[in-house]
């Protein structure tokens, strides 16, 4: 395998709203650049990039794969990321080991959701960015619209370094801006390119365009900006230069216009990666040192090894594959580094570098690439591999919280073993999972970012583990809080014969400002409670609590102070106090005025404007609060609050509503108290289930 210094290596992520087209545009350029022997279709399910049997038959990415090809003497690593709101944290993460984003936008729909999202997310890294604007040989697909929608969100900084020669069907070729050359393509997908001059229909509109972007790589540049006032135009040399600068510092996002289905446009795209994308070498990566301070890691295999582990794949026959960045020096097979996040030393076997599924042994990885190794024992996403005795330090990735959960139940009596140990293997790959057994109802719960989140979830169970389980209903997650303070005295006693039983203790509760959870209070003077006894009455308290009052829902948001009690010399034991604390619990909690507690959900909905209207109506008919509406293009962007509760047939609705062309996305925001005249229902609900769970377990 051949050695690439930093120089000559490009690490590239394709983001973008699913249906763009970035697997098909992985996949051509795969083809083009010479580094597979095919031409992989999304609809064949042959690409290289989507090899999951789930990806395949729902035609979207799931997870962010990674494959490379050689051009021009340099090696590009793409990392192709999924589109979908339910499983963008991969995305998320693929930015944070790139240097650049391609952003892939659809030459019809222009701007959609997750283009907004993924953008936003490289602004936070800093990240270049080039748009390729997909599918240009589309019915309805325009430069101009998609133009208007890039610039009307992202701003006039995105400039096109290239024009179409036809639209619709009649797309064969772009003009490069900078060279000024017509490069047309032939029309049976092999991708064969050729050169000529600017066909005369469309030199004005191409002469134009080259006069804009010149203007914007010279208001990019202080130097620049100069000549150009003084010569009314730049040279090619400061052109290319001016532009390559402008990229790498965040200035200036070139568009670039291909079809990746028909295979037109790749091999200009190849060529605009390697020469206006930074390498490792002029990106260094922010870091902090032993004391705190701020540091930067440089792409050099000169410097002490360390490596970043962005991804941890689950692979039931490959053991874990840990896919890393090497920020520095060079990681070498078959040798021992340290897990500096875990503090302990970690043995590498082989080292592979991935080309989707197919793994190639190498025996290094050099600075500013990206490998993977197998069956590491400790080493998991966001850990650091270095020297021993290295005190680097990497941020990690921000994984967001799970905010749906759903009760799961193993089809087979024997499986429920294997679903516990599945789960833990695929949270490893999958951080934005999380999976727990309810005390209250002893059911398993896992927790995701949606629902068709947990469907792939559940699909992976089966497919990789071989455990088939049932799905129920999502659980909202209700709490129960108090909103008025009171006194409460709880006694146990109890006599046996022997020593008997006895604990005696008063507590005040006090509701709290929300978000709070629970806060317990020692006020015990005098010894009336022994020091010894006191955690037993907080642990009867904290018990007490998550089995809730109203509905068996957990009570939050409040304070609890023991101030008085008395003890016997003899009979009084922990559990005597822990069970006088439940009782005072309970005492307390039917003059507190108790009440339940709803989660609410930030939600943002995008649509065709024609439907902006109906769903506005159908979210508040879910008592949602509308916070703003904003147009982008032909689309709507409706901004609400809405209870959990009220959306979990969301996703059936919105895509019923507007023939599968609306998306949204929704997150956890806070808690708030449920209307009253809902109350009875949840409560009455909660004890039906719990009635039956009894019934079942008699």
């Amino acid at each position: 395998m051949k050695v690439y210094d930093a120089q000559s290596l490009r690490n590239v992520a394709l983001v973008g709203h699913s249906g763009a087209g970035k697997t098909q545009l992985v996949s051509a350029l795969l083809f083009d650049a010479g580094a597979v022997n095919r031409l992989g279709r999304v609809d064949d399910g042959t690409t290289v990039t989507d090899y999951d049997e789930e990806e395949i038959a729902r035609k979207h990415t799931l997870s962010a794969s990674l494959a490379y090809a050689e051009w021009n003497k340099t090696k590009i690593n793409f990392i192709d990321t999924p589109g979908m709101a339910n499983f963008l944290s991969d995305a998320r993460a693929a930015l944070r080991v790139v240097e650049a984003a391609l952003v892939v936008v659809d030459a019809v729909a222009g701007v959609e959701v997750s283009t907004e999202k993924v953008w936003a997310e490289a602004d936070e890294l800093s990240v270049p960015r080039i748009v390729i604007l997909n599918r240009v040989d589309r019915e309805r697909a325009s430069l101009d619209r998609s133009l208007e929608s890039l610039r009307s969100v992202f701003g006039r900084a995105i400039v096109p370094i290239q024009v179409p020669i036809g639209e619709e069907k009649n797309f064969r070729g772009v003009v490069d801006l900078v060279a000024m050359k017509a490069l047309t393509f032939a029309g049976d997908g092999s991708g064969k390119m050729t050169e000529g001059e600017v066909p005369a229909d469309v030199a004005p509109a191409a002469q134009s365009a080259r006069d804009a972007l010149i203007e914007m790589v010279a208001e990019a540049d202080d130097t620049l900006m100069e000549k150009f006032f003084d010569a009314g135009t730049l040279t090619q040399e400061e052109l290319v230069g001016g532009l390559k600068r402008g990229i790498g510092a965040g200035r200036i996002f070139p568009l670039l216009c291909a079809s990746a289905t028909a295979n037109i446009g790749m091999p200009p795209a190849l060529d605009a990666i390697v020469s206006y994308v930074p390498s490792p070498a002029e990106r260094p990566v922010a870091a902090k040192d032993a004391k705190g301070g701020d540091t930067e890691i440089k792409a050099s295999d000169a410097g002490p090894v360390s490596a970043f582990v962005w991804k941890t794949v689950a692979d039931p026959f490959a053991g874990r594959i840990t896919l890393f960045r090497v920020l520095s020096g060079v990681l070498k097979a078959d040798s021992t580094v340290y897990n500096v996040t875990k503090d302990t030393p970690e043995r590498l076997g082989h080292l592979v570098l991935l080309q989707g599924k197919t793994q190639a042994n190498v025996p290094e990885v050099h600075a500013g690439d990206i490998g993977a190794v197998t069956k590491l024992k400790e080493t998991l996403t966001n850990d650091i591999l270095a020297d021993k005795g290295s005190a680097v330090h990497v941020e990690a990735i921000k994984f967001p919280e799970p905010v749906i959960s759903y009760a799961i139940e193993p089809k087979s009596r024997g499986d429920e073993e294997k679903i516990s140990t599945a789960l833990h293997r695929l949270q490893e790959e999958d951080p934005t999972i999380s999976y727990n057994r309810d005390q209250q109802t002893k059911e398993l719960l896992l927790a995701g970012q949606g629902q068709s989140h947990i469907e792939v979830t559940v699909a992976k169970l089966k497919r990789r583990f071989g455990v088939e389980v049932n799905l129920k209903l999502p659980r909202i997650p209700y709490r129960e809080t108090i909103t008025a303070a009171t006194e409460a005295h709880g006694r146990h006693k109890k006599q046996t014969g022997g020593h008997g039983q006895f604990g005696d203790c008063k507590v005040k509760f006090e509701p709290l400002p929300r978000g709070s959870d629970f806060e317990f209070v020692d006020d015990i003077f005098g010894g009336a409670i022994p020091r010894q006894f006191v955690p037993a009455v907080e642990k009867g308290i904290r018990d007490a609590r998550l089995r809730g009052f109203l509905a068996g829902y957990p009570m939050v948001d409040f304070r609890a102070t023991v101030f008085d009690g008395s003890f016997h010399q003899v009979d009084s034991n922990e559990l005597s106090f822990k069970m006088a604390a439940a009782l005072a619990f309970k005492d307390g909690m039917a003059r507190a005025r108790p009440t339940l507690l709803e989660p609410i959900m930030n939600v943002e909905v995008y649509a065709p404007s024609d439907f902006a209207g109906d769903l506005m109506g159908d979210l508040n008919s879910r008592r949602g609060r509308i916070g703003g509406m904003d147009t982008r293009g032909v689309s709507t962007i409706i901004r609400a609050k809405v209870p959990m509760s009220e959306m979990l047939t969301y996703e059936q609705h919105l895509t019923s509503a507007t023939g599968g062309r609306g998306t949204y996305h929704m997150e956890f925001s806070h808690y708030e108290e449920v209307p009253q005249h809902l109350h009875a229902k949840i409560i009455a609900a909660s004890k039906a289930e719990r009635g039956a769970e009894a019934t079942e377990e008699v």
